[in-house]
């Protein structure tokens, strides 16, 4: 059994954000490419994102600081501490209106 500190990662990672040229920074707390699931910590400095792409699998975005913006075509839904987003299946976007971070969770299906 292992365990991980979220708050603490997330700290981390923003400071890394902050102080980045482009602003954002990530960790993989669980899973990778040979595994099903995979949860990562994302963190983005105000105002940056994570561009336009598709949707690997079944994916959830849960807010841990800051608040975001997750947008697919014409829909957004925003999301601050504690809210949890269901990615749609469709190309998709994540904006930091504060600077914040996020746990992201996939399951691959292909």
């Amino acid at each position: 059994m292992e365990k991980s500190s979220l708050k603490a990662l997330d700290r981390e990672l923003l400071s890394k954000a902050q102080s980045s040229t482009n602003g954002r920074s990530a960790k993989t707390v669980y899973g990778g490419h040979e595994h099903v699931l995979r949860q990562t910590v994302i963190a983005l400095a105000a105002g940056q994102q994570l561009d336009e792409h598709e949707n690997p699998g079944e994916a959830t975005v849960y807010v841990l600081s800051g608040r975001v913006v997750l947008s697919s075509g014409d829909t957004s839904w925003e999301g601050s501490p504690g809210d949890l987003l269901i990615v749609p299946q469709a190309r998709h976007s994540l904006r930091a209106m504060e600077a914040g971070s996020v746990l992201l969770t996939v399951a691959k299906t292909g």
